[in-house]
């Protein structure tokens, strides 16, 4: 009897490492390769990253509903926590920001060689791929755009502004210089407290 409790322990035990193993960590956080020249140029359409209509077409795309023979959220979950190992995990911000829109379209388009993410771009016309990368963005990189000319993401407000010079005076919402920090009390009245 004493055998058998340990054994069932044992299995339970190795049973758990298993499951846990599941949930492992992509790896080092390292950019990933520029997109060949065929993609390079390609970002996405004006105004797609804050176009709802679209994200919500992106939704159906990224889970299968608008075709049944493409279902990213199989891997990838609906909540963009990966449920299949090895799929990347939409979730993280710092892992996402290093993808220009260039790059992530080429993955979705062309797949990622030497794992089970496989090409798209025979199942998906140009522009479902396009709604589903904004729809998956939603996930970690919400209220962001990838800003071609400064070649990072950017809160959507952002999208195609100069970027701020170094050193410059953040800018307000209204566009105005934000008001100076009030004085405090012992430098209104001098040192005298008058």
């Amino acid at each position: 009897m004493k055998i058998n409790g340990l054994m069932a322990l044992a299995m339970i035990g190795c049973v758990g490492v298993l499951l846990t193993g599941c949930e492992a960590e992509e790896g080092p956080i390292q950019p990933p390769p520029p997109a060949p020249p065929e993609y390079a140029d390609k970002h996405m359409p004006a105004g797609w990253w804050a176009d709802e209509k679209i994200i919500a077409e992106g939704k159906e795309i990224f889970e299968g509903v608008k075709n049944i023979d493409v279902n990213c959220s199989s891997c990838h979950g609906k909540d963009g926590k990966p449920v299949k190992a090895g799929a990347r995990d939409f979730r993280k911000t710092e892992r996402m920001k290093l993808y220009p829109d260039s790059v992530w379209f080429w993955r979705i388009s062309e797949g990622v060689p030497n794992t089970k993410m496989k090409a798209w771009k025979s199942k998906l016309p140009e522009e479902d791929r396009w709604k589903a990368m904004a729809y998956e963005r939603t996930f970690g990189l919400k209220g962001m755009g990838y800003d071609v000319a400064r070649q990072e993401w950017v809160p959507l407000a952002e999208l195609g502004k100069p970027a701020p010079a170094a050193g410059a005076t953040p800018v307000a919402g209204d566009g105005k210089a934000p008001a100076a920090a009030p004085a405090k009390d012992g430098a209104k009245k001098g040192k005298g407290g008058k």
